[in-house]
């Protein structure tokens, strides 16, 4: 991929990214429903592997190496990415697929604390504050108002999710703030393949979600979930960040939650009690105006697995 200075948003790049913004809004629908064929432990440590296979065949053909410098902070993103599945995957077992999309798309504001904290470049603008206080006020009434006539443990489910989040946005951290950051961004979700696909697949073991009924129901979300969320995604979203401006994509990082929400009740019939839709849509509204055009935002997009805004060369 050539280095030239990046376009403005058009209509074919919008349009992507809505589609991408669907298709990683699916994922946790997907692996909800797929919930009693494949536990979702299991499916996340397979897709990662059969993803991890098809990038590094990919890393092979460009001749792209991993730089020993870079190992130790991948162990960590890999380790970061791993616990972030293995919360979402408990959580998925507790609660609706909804409430995991939205609680698990609070990441960017958890990174853009971190950032403010960390990088003189990434401080927080007014605007941004305010986004940052409207969204944490709905993920608090999504909590009270999304509990009443919920299954048990529904809320330790939220909670899993929640944290989940706040483990990718320590992923943002690991890659922004080590030498990942210089990384192409084929190297950054190699080491989270990796991660997922080594810690996720003796945990799955271990904790007996091992269920694999081998169903073409089964086979059809394990395809989604590797070819299509853990790796076609990704390289369309690769293409877009090195044509276009990552600001303006980030822009769209709301979507995926929106998605997310419809999509469990449209696809699942989860019931969505009216105190977390009011919850949800202040989070969303926040993580909007937190991602704006022109604003110093986190610097990752939800997606299956984040590389570094970095643009890749092929």
């Amino acid at each position: 991929m050539n280095r030239t200075t990046p376009h403005a948003v058009d209509a074919r790049a919008g349009g992507l990214m809505a589609l991408l913004c669907l298709v990683w809004s699916l994922q946790q629908v997907s692996l909800k429903a797929a919930a009693p064929q494949v536990s979702p432990m299991l499916m996340v440590a397979l897709r990662s592997g059969i993803a991890l296979a098809l990038l590094m065949l990919l890393m092979w053909r460009r001749g792209e190496v991993p730089r020993r410098e870079r190992w130790l902070p991948g162990v960590v993103a890999g380790a970061l990415f791993a616990l972030e599945y293995l919360l979402v995957s408990q959580a998925l077992r507790l609660t609706q697929a909804a409430h995991v999309v939205i609680f698990l798309y609070t990441a960017p504001l958890f990174a853009a604390l971190g950032l403010h904290l960390r990088v003189p470049a990434e401080r927080l603008s007014g605007p941004q504050w305010a986004g940052l206080t409207l969204a944490f006020a709905g993920i608090a009434l999504a909590f009270l108002g999304g509990q009443r006539g919920a299954a048990a443990g529904a809320l330790t489910g939220d909670l899993l999710a929640l944290a989940g989040g706040a483990a990718w946005g320590a992923t943002t951290l690991t890659l922004r703030g080590t030498a990942l950051a210089a990384a192409p961004a084929t190297e950054t979700l190699l080491y989270q393949l990796l991660g997922a696909f080594v810690l996720l697949l003796p945990a799955a073991a271990l904790s007996g979600q091992w269920q694999f009924d081998a169903s073409p129901q089964a086979w059809a979300h394990l395809g989604f979930q590797s070819l299509v969320v853990s790796f076609a995604s990704f390289l369309a979203w690769c293409w877009l960040l090195g044509r276009y401006r990552a600001a303006q994509l980030g822009s769209f990082a709301f979507l995926t939650p929106l998605f997310g929400v419809l999509l469990g009740a449209g696809l699942l019939g989860e019931r969505l009690e009216a105190g977390f839709l009011a919850g949800s849509a202040l989070v969303v509204a926040g993580i909007a105006q937190v991602s704006r055009p022109g604003a110093r935002a986190p610097g990752v997009l939800s997606g299956p697995a984040r590389p570094s805004r970095r643009k890749s060369s092929t």
